[in-house]
């Protein structure tokens, strides 16, 4: 079993005197920083001129370029995306990680693929919520948590373990539970889960099940109704009880129906076959590589994909149905700026 630590195992005085450079204001950036301040933190910025720069500023944060939050900072946590923080790095960071500091990231990508090799005289630790952003900072304003991982990737000072304790205790994983891994299991695990289950699975079978209802005749709300939008109350139900708790929740039909067509549509080795061969393609570099060359390509695959999801019908028929929902006064995705 892992090692899980909680508020007890925590100190976050292991901040005490230490400045946090947040390198970026995006999702979880901001959560990030806000969390840390409300804990007592010092916490500056590192941005460029523009969106973000502009929205640290209004939350009263000072806010720097890059280098020069690396140079003030001693906890350099890095939260821009995958794609562009080596080039940030080799021209930003790096120069002005001086020895004793310490490099922090929420994700392993870019140290799982060598695509960042900190200096040896530096920590290197992660510290990632298993949320996005908004959820890490509303879970803390509502005095609760997201569940954490934390890996030291390298311990130069011998405090890394203290420091990345206090800093997830800083941002309220803590209160929730913080589970001990590896930067390279984390990487693996986060992208596979992704690609066959939460983000490539997930689509690909909602869509392929809103298709089929179309095609045979039955009408699109119906079809988004019952292929997309109740997967969240489905989900919401697993997060809390697991699949037992879910069977306590549905109908006796609904969970018959689950052992008999479920290994229908989801044929166990087949399946199980196929996700070897992506796991494959995550363990070797294949998967890194291709999303790499697509970067410097210019996304063309990665953008023309996008734009015909977008226009699925699918999409068009919930974005016309949460319009009309009684929530809509919510916060609402749909116009949310990318």
């Amino acid at each position: 079993m892992a090692n899980m630590f909680y508020e007890k195992d925590c100190n976050i005085k292991a901040l005490d005197g230490k400045t946090v450079a947040i390198i970026g204001y995006g999702s979880q950036a901001h959560a990030h920083a806000l969390n840390l301040r409300d804990s007592g933190v010092k916490v500056i910025i590192g941005a460029r001129p523009g969106k973000s720069w502009d929205a640290a500023t209004e939350e009263g944060f000072d806010v720097f370029t890059v280098s020069e939050a690396t140079e003030k900072g001693d906890i350099i946590m890095l939260l821009i995306v995958d794609d562009i923080a080596p080039e940030v790095y080799n021209r930003d960071i790096k120069p002005y990680l001086t020895k004793g500091k310490a490099l922090a990231f929420a994700h392993g990508f870019n140290i799982r693929y060598r695509l960042i090799t900190p200096p040896a005289d530096v920590d290197v630790f992660m510290a990632a919520p298993k949320g996005p952003g908004h959820t890490v900072r509303g879970q803390f304003v509502a005095g609760k948590g997201v569940p954490c991982l934390v890996a030291i990737q390298q311990n130069a000072t011998g405090k890394c373990y203290d420091i990345a304790l206090g800093y997830l205790a800083g941002i309220g994983g803590a209160r929730a539970g913080i589970v001990e891994t590896t930067m390279d299991e984390e990487t693996e695990t986060d992208l596979f889960g992704e690609q066959v289950v939460l983000c490539g699975g997930v689509v690909d079978l909602m869509r392929c099940a809103f298709e089929v209802m179309i095609e045979s005749g039955y009408s699109p709300e119906n079809a988004y109704f019952e292929c997309v939008h109740e997967l969240k109350l489905i989900v919401d139900i697993i997060n809390k009880g697991g699949v037992v708790g879910l069977h306590t929740s549905i109908s006796d039909t609904a969970e018959f129906g689950e052992y008999v067509s479920g290994p229908r549509v989801v044929p166990h080795a087949e399946t199980k076959a196929r996700m070897r061969e992506v796991l494959s393609d995550i363990q070797d570099g294949t998967f890194a590589n291709k999303w790499i060359t697509e970067n410097r390509n210019g996304r063309p695959f990665f953008n023309s994909k996008r734009m015909q999801l977008a226009k699925h019908p699918m999409e068009l028929v919930g974005k016309d149905l949460r319009e009309k929902m009684l929530w809509q006064g919510d916060s609402n995705l749909d116009t949310a700026s990318r």
